[in-house]
Parts: structure tokens; sequence; C-alpha cells
């Protein structure tokens, strides 16, 4: 059963990022219970594929993360705190693109799932998240679920900053 995540902190463990990542069925999405939710405001100073270098404004509080290339479904990736002020600064001097989104944490068979419902340029596209402990950690699929997109570099937060849903004329995701 699905329920509220507001006792999850957002910090993760500093190191590697192992993920998968799927597509959502919006109408089904839409009659499930969503978890808690808040607004991401977040920039790329760099997308290299090779090293993307992230800010992200989440409320109050400030991020920089820095990631590796991704190998299978696996990355470093290294987050700090950073206070608001800089965050802000940074995201409207240094970032070359932004998105934004609302993104909920979503308990699920007691695995946490991070959805995000994007916005602006990337309106009406939801892909949900989860993070594991290793690349082989089993886990269900919420009805919601309905395509896996990892490796799909195109739906990288990254690379929608800068070819946002709204250019791809033909491909359409939603269900």
């Amino acid at each position: 059963m699905e329920q509220s995540m507001k006792e999850i902190e957002y910090k993760k463990d500093m190191g590697i990022e192992i993920e998968r990542k799927y597509l959502v069925d919006t109408e089904k999405w839409n009659k499930s219970f969503h978890g808690d939710k808040y607004y991401l405001r977040q920039g790329y100073i760099s997308t290299d594929l090779n090293k993307i270098i992230r800010v992200r404004l989440i409320d109050r509080k400030g991020y920089l993360t820095i990631k590796g290339i991704t190998k299978d479904f696996s990355r470093l990736e290294f987050e700090y705190q950073i206070p608001e002020k800089d965050a802000k600064e940074l995201l409207d001097k240094f970032c070359v693109s932004e998105i934004s989104k609302v993104r909920y944490k979503v308990l699920y068979k007691e695995k946490v799932w991070e959805v995000d419902e994007f916005l602006g340029s990337n309106l009406d596209l939801i892909v949900a998240e989860i993070e594991l402990s290793n690349e082989s950690e089993s886990f269900d699929l919420p009805d919601w679920v309905y395509k896996e997109v990892t490796g799909d570099e195109k739906y990288y937060n990254s690379n929608l900053s800068i070819n946002p849903y709204k250019n791809w004329k033909d491909e359409k995701v939603g269900r």
C-alpha cells in the first residue's frame, strides 16, 4: 500500500547513485495516492554527460550536485546542501539551462519512488524513479508505471532542460 513520505528526508547517500527510471501512465497516476509533494527548480551549470553540474532549489533549501557518466543503472554522484541565497544566485546567473517540476515521494511495497510531474516546456511528461542499493535489487512496479526508460538519454533531466518534451513532435509518451 502506498503512503505518505513526509518522514523521508530529501538527502541521500553520497558516492554512487543506482537508479531506474520509468514513464508513468497519467490516467492511473491521477487515480492513485500521490504522497507528499514539493516544487523543484533545477538548473545546469554543465550538461556534459561525463560530468553534470546541477543546482537545485527545493522550498528554501539549495543543493549543488555533481554527477558522473552513467554506466548501466549507476553513476558517481556528490551532493551538498548550500544556502538558499547561493542556490538562487547560481540558478539565475550561472545555469545554461533549467527545468521545473513537482516531485512526489511515494512508498510502494517498502520502496521509495520519486515521481516527477514536469512543468513548463516539459509539461505533460511524468517520470518515476527508484533508487536502489545495488543493480540487481528486486522491486515491484506500481500499476501506474508502464515503460522503463533507464538509459534513454532524452529522459535525463539535464537533456530535458536542453531539448524539452514539447519539442518531441512525434514521440508523445503519455498514456
